[in-house]
């Protein structure tokens, strides 16, 4: 009977723990050049601008939009938890645009180091990572 409380007890005792720090550095910024004078977007803005719909940041400048491979782990949880669609959604919504001659698919990285590199030497740049790859070559955006 013992032995039964403390398995039932168990999940409880796991919820009041505190929030790892673990968990902090894995969540999934949004980055941009750091020239660049917007630091905050609205989340429609920011999907917009992801779904290559809007192709300038709101001062209007020429955003230029980098992505992480469709399979990639942090791909699928920046689509999901910032942009609040599927991965496969942006990719219809990429592949629409290049098939009818009306626009282009963002630039794609192979992993977050190169996502950090080439935001951070891209003028206009916008792109994500874990916040563990952050440094002082790029600023985060915040989203509204």
């Amino acid at each position: 009977m013992a032995g039964v409380i403390r398995l039932m007890l168990l999940p409880l005792l796991v919820a009041l723990l505190p929030p790892s720090v673990h968990a902090e550095e894995r969540q999934v910024v949004l980055i941009a050049h750091p020239q660049v004078a917007n630091t905050a977007l609205t989340r429609d803005t920011t999907r917009a601008i992801f779904a290559m719909r809007q192709r300038s940041w709101p001062d209007g400048q020429a955003v230029r939009v980098f992505v992480l491979p469709n399979n990639h782990p942090v791909h699928a949880r920046f689509a999901k938890e910032r942009l609040t669609v599927y991965p496969h959604q942006l990719q219809l919504a990429w592949d629409r645009m290049v098939f009818s001659g009306t626009g282009q698919a963002p630039s794609q990285v192979d992993n977050q180091i190169e996502m950090l590199e080439r935001v951070a030497t891209t003028p206009g740049a916008l792109g994500y990572l874990e916040r563990e790859y952050l440094d002082d070559r790029v600023q985060v955006v915040t989203m509204e």
